[in-house]
């Protein structure tokens, strides 16, 4: 039996179509009551109401749980969380941090630069440069980029590469082509192509626009003066620090301090005209202004250097000093070098700071000085001076075999006798004469300050040994430097008081003003009147009856002495050659200069002080003396009539009369 069911209502005119949903269940119409009609229900086929579809053979299909609204709104909350996540990250990337991506963009593509500081110059007391700092850029490739190179030819723009950039690049860095090929071609980043190119050059070079080619700046020291000064004023190292002398000696402050630059570039790794910048200008090392006149340093480089040529030396120096202010003006060193261009084999120390000796006879003046100040005898003296002595252990005797000879003390120096020394001298305690010598800078370093310097070696006159009590007195048993050597005459000639000597004049400030060294400490060493009279007595050795008559200079008295002493050789372990010395100053009524000169184991045409020293020592001086202007002394001004010999033998029975009063077997 068929059972046959209503057809579904028609539409009402204006009614959309009905939707029909399979498988879900009709929603019930509830009543006013909120109950579902008996017999209602919305049909599979529409939504008009008519009677309930059959349970089964329906085309409707119910299955459970599946319900969208639940999920929808789950997906649309997941979706709100993520787009709000990406927007507060948006927010942040743009608003509140975005400082942080914005810096890593621009670090890939900053350059950092270092502006090396550029060394302070040295200078000498008229301003003449010995040292200064010269900027230069060292160029570099990157091969990688210079491959893009393009140049515009006629009407078209064609790459040229590295082909091109080595054509473009060679006259300028004065590489041929094909060395620049070469080393342009590859993947490394950064290769050097050429060192110290002036800034003109690379101001060319950058003009063409070749990407990959970049710059640092550097700089170089370059010494005008060459080899005129060069031990003194110093060098540097590949660094830029000081190696020696006064660049060693002032490097704090010539040295500066480096600056950072910063700079944007593009793929091709040039700089970008409108790219941001940023700088830290480097600070400039400041001058150094020395008390070193260069006219005096060059001649007295100059002919020393032809002195030790001329006597096949092995070295020597010259010392030129202001006596009443200790300033050095010259400090002659030879051999030198060319700091310039320094080789393997350069002498780059200044023997007047570093190579000791034994004096010799240019180291009586203190034994002089302290018999004097203590009263133990004067000039006019007068002495039995034999050839020989016979003291504790050794026999001491003069450079010249002669017969006894009648002497004032003046004479007995005049001549250089040692015996007549040692007959002075003996007078004194060992600690007394130590004290002395200490007190003229013996055993001390000169307070300059130069690098490597020595001190020499002085003994504590308790350690001294039987001989040795003897030999200090006419300098040997003891060593010292040039420098020291000199300061004994600075210090007789300034009238018994000793100036350290300096070197260093004056440093710039942040200002660039110059700002004097501090004052150089003084100390009197022996009195007025003991100084004035040995210099009196110095005199006498570059008299007609002296050992360096050829030190006199026209116009100008002079005071000085001699030395000739045995070299020891501390290889061999024994005396070998000779130091052949002339120390003196000059005007001797009112000294202004002196001058030291040293000539180190002469081999040739002599080896004597008065014959090897004196004439430089005259060359110098007098060449000083005028290009300082000065003045001659005075018409009236006559060295002193002091009597060197005497005309019949003085009496032993004078208490005064120095002499040989001991037993050939005493000591």
């Amino acid at each position: 039996m068929t059972q046959r069911t209503s057809p579904p209502p028609s539409r009402r005119a204006g009614e959309p179509p009905t939707r029909t949903r399979v498988g879900v269940p009709s929603r019930p119409v509830r009543g006013a009551a909120g109950e579902r009609p008996a017999g209602e229900g919305r049909s599979a086929y529409g939504s008009g109401r008519g009677p309930r579809p059959p349970r089964s053979g329906g085309l409707a299909i119910a299955i459970p749980g599946a319900n969208p609204r639940p999920r929808s709104r789950a997906m649309l909350v997941a979706s709100l969380v993520v787009f709000s996540v990406f927007g507060a990250q948006l927010v942040r990337l743009q608003a509140v941090d975005a400082s942080s991506p914005a810096n890593l963009a621009l670090s890939t593509r900053t350059v950092h630069e270092i502006e090396p500081a550029m060394r302070g110059d040295i200078l000498d007391a008229d301003g003449t440069v010995l040292a200064t700092t010269i900027e230069r850029r060292n160029v570099g490739v990157d091969q990688q980029s210079v491959t893009k190179y393009k140049k515009t030819i006629g009407k078209k723009t064609v790459t040229v590469g590295v082909a091109g950039a080595a054509a473009d690049l060679s006259p300028l860095l004065g590489q041929d082509v094909a060395t620049l090929t070469r080393k342009m071609t590859g993947q490394s980043r950064y290769y050097l192509l050429a060192k110290d190119i002036s800034p003109l050059t690379w101001q060319t070079i950058a003009a063409l626009g070749i990407p990959g080619i970049s710059s640092e700046r550097t700089s170089v020291r370059r010494y005008p003066q060459a080899t005129t000064a060069a031990s003194l004023v110093g060098f540097v190292g590949v660094d830029l620090k000081g190696k020696g002398g006064v660049e060693s000696i002032e490097d704090s402050a010539l040295l500066g301090r480096a600056g950072n630059l910063w700079y944007e570039v593009g793929q091709d790794g040039v700089r970008l005209p409108n790219g941001k910048t940023t700088e830290q200008p480097a600070q400039r090392g400041r001058d150094v202004r020395l008390t070193i006149n260069t006219d005096l340093q060059w001649q007295a480089q100059n002919r020393l250097a032809q002195a030790i040529q001329y006597y096949g030396a092995t070295s020597g120096t010259v010392i030129v000093q202001q006596v009443k202010t200790g300033k050095l003006l010259a400090v002659a060193s030879y051999p030198t070098f060319d700091p310039n261009h320094i080789t393997s084999g350069s002498n780059l120390a200044n023997l007047a700071f570093t190579e000791v000796f034994e004096p010799g006879s240019t180291a009586k003046v203190m034994t002089a000085a302290a018999v004097l100040e203590e009263g133990k005898a004067t000039p006019q003296t007068p002495m039995i001076v034999p050839y020989s002595l016979h003291r504790s252990d050794g026999t001491f005797s003069d450079s010249h075999e002669h017969p006894t000879e009648y002497l004032t003390f003046a004479g007995a120096l005049a001549q250089s006798s040692n015996t007549g020394i040692i007959l002075a001298g003996e007078q004194l305690s060992p600690a007394t004469l130590e004290k002395y010598f200490r007190g003229f800078g013996v055993g001390s370093y000169s307070g300059v300050d130069f690098p490597f310097e020595s001190r020499g070696l002085f003994a504590k006159s308790a350690d001294w040994s039987g001989s040795q009590r003897y030999t200090i007195m006419y300098g040997q048993g003891v060593t010292i430097v040039a420098i020291q050597a000199a300061s004994v005459y600075q210090t007789i000639a300034n009238h018994g008081v000793r100036i350290t000597p300096s070197l260093v004049d004056a440093t710039s400030d942040s200002k660039g003003s110059m700002v004097a060294a501090p004052s150089p400490a003084q100390t009197r060493v022996i009195s007025s009147k003991a100084a004035n009279d040995l210099s009196q007595m110095l005199e006498g050795v570059v008299s007609k009856d002296g050992t360096a008559p050829e030190a006199k200079i026209d116009g100008y008295r002079v005071a000085g002495k001699t030395g000739t002493a045995y070299r020891y050789n501390q290889r061999t372990g024994g005396y070998a050659g000779y130091t052949a010395s002339f120390i003196g100053y000059a005007p001797a009524e009112d000294p202004e200069l002196v001058v030291s000169v040293i000539i180190q184991n002469p081999t040739r045409n002599g080896f004597y002080g008065g014959a090897l020293a004196a004439p430089v020592f005259h060359d110098v001086m007098n060449y000083d003396l005028r290009r300082l202007e000065i003045p001659p002394s005075p018409l009236d001004s006559t060295p002193p009539t002091l009597t060197l010999k005497l005309d019949s033998p003085p009496s032993l029975d004078d208490p005064a009369v120095l002499a040989d009063r001991r037993s050939t077997a005493g000591g």
